[in-house]
């Protein structure tokens, strides 16, 4: 065999393996210690003509197969930070928790100490040398605060948030201190010796039905099980549970490849999907968490209107307008994202989340870390975590990231909707719904073929193009990707709008031909009745026109639920909002269709956002744009149909809650 120099020699393939000295710069998805050797079933057609049997780029990883570095399956938890490919079903382990290294960023051998060192010096020598006493100090500190809100507010507050608050920072600073492994090695002790046993009891070729049949029952009797209410009937979820199930049907029967459907993420995703609407709208300590996560969000809103205010006026500041109300708090938001990226928060809580998600869902840790980063940072901001890896994605993962971000919408512009007097509970928990449904449906519209280059372990690479020497200068730094992202988001929506307003304005004067003057013809109205019986699977109940109050449209509330879901199609979510928000049209339809709306819209799946996709996927990654483009159109049908699965979990488990939601939009 010949040695790895002579390979890389005759190849033209770089030498990775002085990992040491390795430049900063270089690619980490190339680093031999990033990566596994395993048996590939999908090789270049070069491989024996080569000679060799090294481990090649998949079609539609690589433009041009070249050879990839030696791998090794064998995992240094100082730089590899992951769980093992093959062990499925095995709880995430925690104990590599980089708390005495560099958080949840991938560095060389040579990097790790000395960054890890200057990291320590960044936060001061009072901390660097003083850190127990610190901590207990912040212990002491919010121990006080939770025992005094206890006694001040024992009947005017709610308990929970502020003991999960106190208790997060109490476990957060324990394991500055002792290692998490004394914590994840009993669960996992028990998961093996209690869920796995059974799982191996079970026959493999029986194991996909058994899951399936688990989450099929426990779907059925959450929903079934409560009491009815209002127009929540059971007829009513019954039709919801249908939609929920001809979505998933239409998705099979469209696969790229239904014999490779990873099941387990399919029935996984779905299963999270149903388990977090059932804890936000049956519960109400998950109605109390999402509604405090929600509140704060909005109150971001109100730091954002203070400097719009200061630059024109208060009254300017309070319009309900899209560039004053919901672009600053872009800008800002990303601001604080940078300095949350500096000080190592965000990369560390994303890839905790990530690798839970990599472990219950089975997806790779390109995809985890998209997934669990585009509720609070968006479409294009959680692309840019991974961007290293998107050269050498397969063409399914490409699917999947692009599908996550059409599905739900970013943490900065909730908070601008939130603003609008939309119900905020419904808009925080379905960013979060939508993320398990996206991947679900992405694996069965487009399943994984190929061997992915970070299956096994979730990796979040550091980003130096907005590399930071301080908090201030990643604010700054924040302050300026903001603007560019906000342009980037003006003249895309601009052009779109103006693009649909001709395309409109031909219609309109084409239909006035044939008489079809009300309504006009357009895409709105088109897509209307093609979203008509869409609407009607997603729940929305049929009601009795002659109930409706004197004067108003005498339209079925599943015709208005289809204008809404056409028109956040076709502009964007913002339109649809507004005009839920604010249109006298949509006053009068019923608390459950306004609901069923509400998780309807909630997503990033338009035509404007196709535009921004393909731009941020293209400029990351320029030899891929055919690849993004051509998967562009069916990624953005499995955003948007995400979305609408989280309408149908909604219609599912909504009961009481309805007036907690009904109660906030009419305060709104």
């Amino acid at each position: 065999m010949a040695s790895n120099e002579s390979k890389a020699a005759a190849t033209g393939a770089p030498d990775h393996h002085h990992t040491p000295g390795m430049d900063h710069n270089t690619d980490p998805a190339l680093d031999p210690v990033h990566q596994h050797q395993h048996a590939h079933r999908h090789h270049s057609p070069r491989v024996d003509a080569a000679g060799h049997d090294d481990v090649v780029y998949t079609r539609g990883t690589n433009v041009d197969p070249t050879l990839v570095p030696t791998q090794d399956h064998r995992h240094d938890h100082g730089h590899t930070h992951g769980v093992e490919k093959d062990a499925i079903g095995t709880p995430p382990d925690y104990s590599d928790d980089h708390e005495k290294g560099d958080t949840g960023v991938v560095r060389t051998a040579g990097q790790l100490s000395t960054e890890s060192t200057s990291r320590y010096a960044k936060l001061g020598p009072v901390y660097r040398h003083r850190r127990i006493l610190t901590h207990l100090f912040l212990f002491l500190l919010f121990t006080g605060w939770w025992i005094a809100s206890l006694i001040l507010h024992r009947d005017d507050k709610n308990w929970v948030v502020p003991f999960l608050l106190w208790l997060a920072i109490t476990l957060r600073l324990i394991f500055f201190h002792v290692p998490i492994r004394y914590i994840s090695g009993p669960i996992r002790w028990v998961w093996h010796h209690t869920a796995l046993v059974i799982y191996d009891a079970i026959p493999e070729k029986f194991r996909t039905l058994c899951g399936a049949a688990v989450a099929i029952g426990a779907i059925l009797i959450g929903s079934f099980a409560s009491e009815e209410n209002a127009d929540n009937t059971r007829a009513n979820r019954a039709v919801s549970l249908v939609g929920l199930a001809i979505i998933l049907f239409f998705f099979w029967l469209t696969s790229a490849a239904r014999r490779r459907i990873n099941w387990r993420t399919v029935i996984g995703g779905m299963l999270a999907q149903y388990i977090i609407g059932l804890f936000v709208l049956r519960t109400q300590v998950g109605y109390d968490i999402f509604k405090f996560i929600a509140d704060r969000a909005g109150d971001l809103l109100g730091f954002a209107k203070d400097g719009v205010t200061f630059l024109t006026s208060p009254d300017v500041a309070a319009l309900p307008m899209f560039f004053f109300g919901v672009i600053p708090a872009i800008i800002f938001f990303i601001s604080l994202v940078q300095v949350l990226y500096y000080i190592g928060f965000l990369q560390w809580f994303i890839k905790k989340f990530a690798t839970f998600v990599f472990w219950a869902l089975g997806v790779s840790g390109a995809e985890a870390v998209v997934a669990a980063a585009t509720p609070f940072i968006g479409q294009g901001e959680s692309a840019m975590l991974v961007r290293p890896f998107v050269p050498h994605m397969t063409k399914a993962e490409i699917h999947q990231i692009m599908t996550c971000g059409f599905a739900t919408i970013s943490g900065s512009v909730l908070v601008g909707y939130i603003g609008l007097g939309l119900n905020a509970e419904a808009l925080v928990s379905s960013c979060i719904m939508s993320i398990p449904a996206s991947l679900a449906i992405s694996k069965l519209r487009y399943p994984e073929t190929e061997e992915t280059l970070t299956a096994g372990r979730v990796i979040i690479p550091d980003d130096d193009e907005h590399k930071a020497e301080n908090a201030l200068h990643a604010f700054a730094n924040g302050a300026w990707l903001g603007i560019k992202i906000g342009g980037t988001i003006i003249a895309s929506i601009l052009c779109i709008l103006a693009a649909v307003g001709l395309i409109n304005g031909l219609l309109t004067w084409w239909g006035r031909y044939l008489n079809i003057n009300d309504p006009t013809l357009t895409l709105q109205t088109i897509l209307s009745y093609v979203f008509y019986p869409v609407a009607f699977l997603l729940g929305v109940p049929q009601r009795d026109l002659s109930e409706l109050p004197p004067g108003s449209t005498k339209d079925h509330d599943i015709f208005r639920v289809a204008k809404l879901i056409a028109e956040k199609v076709i502009t964007n979510e913002y339109n649809a909002f507004f005009k839920l928000a604010h249109d006298p049209y949509y006053a009068n339809m019923s608390k459950r269709s306004q609901l069923i709306a509400t998780y309807a819209v909630c997503g990033f799946g338009n035509i404007g956002s196709l535009g921004i996709q393909i731009g941020i996927l293209g400029q990351l990654a320029p030899s891929r744009g055919g690849d993004v483009s051509r998967l562009a159109v069916s990624a953005l049908i499995s955003g948007v149909m995400s979305t609408l699965t989280s309408a149908t979990v909604a219609g599912l488990v909504v009961t009481t809650q309805i007036n907690n939601f009904a109660q906030t939009n009419s305060s709104g």
